[in-house]
């Protein structure tokens, strides 16, 4: 199972969620002797050198930061990725960026690998652009050990990762994210036969 931590940050029941993205650990193909363990860690995470100089540098209380702690079912994804619900470099909030990858959503989130990207236009449900990258490794389960990096087979090295009607499905399933938080969202997906799961959504703190 995978462990992961979501910060909050305010008081007195009103709370903004997302201000520390990618700051939290996330520990993957957690088993029953080690929960506990990674509860605490991926708890005390908030309190990394790196996660403190980023409260101290945008200036945020203390007192006001906390962090829940979520344990998920492992999806043993053939592909992954990441849903960006607005366009991450123009800004456009008609258009959806879909990213990647064979294996693990991990090899994107932490840029081991350069994922295939498709642009969506969210109105129209239509592809605008497809960008096919390779990739010649992967991070696969590795039994009760967690993970390790595999090669992809060299006749999928350079293949696109998901269909048309797959990127389209993903796109529908995002959009409703999208409405019901009534915000913009970064979201990491997984696709285990045939069937896509959502890992985690977050607001876009840029927009």
């Amino acid at each position: 199972m995978p462990i992961r931590g979501g910060a909050l940050f305010g008081h007195s029941g009103r709370f903004q969620c997302g201000f520390l993205a990618g700051e939290l650990e996330t520990y993957l193909y957690v088993t029953r002797s080690n929960l506990t363990e990674m509860v605490r860690k991926c708890w005390s995470s908030l309190f990394t050198p790196r996660a403190i100089f980023y409260r101290f540098e945008k200036k945020l209380d203390k007192s006001r930061v906390s962090v829940g702690v979520v344990i998920q079912k492992m999806v043993n994804s053939e592909i992954a990725g990441v849903a960006f619900t607005a366009h991450p470099v123009t800004n456009d909030r008609n258009q959806m960026v879909i990213e990647a990858g064979y294996g693990l959503g991990e090899a994107i989130v932490s840029g081991k690998i350069t994922p295939d990207t498709y642009v969506v236009d969210k109105k129209e449900k239509a592809i605008l652009d497809i960008n096919i990258s390779e990739q010649k490794k992967m991070i696969v389960r590795a039994g009760a050990k967690g993970t390790k990096d595999v090669a992809v087979p060299k006749a999928r090295q350079s293949k696109q990762k998901l269909t048309g009607k797959q990127i389209i499905e993903l796109a529908k399933l995002c959009e409703n994210i999208e409405r019901h938080y009534r915000h913009p969202q970064d979201i990491e997906w997984a696709l285990e036969k045939n069937k896509f799961y959502i890992t985690q959504s977050r607001p876009i703190t840029t927009l």
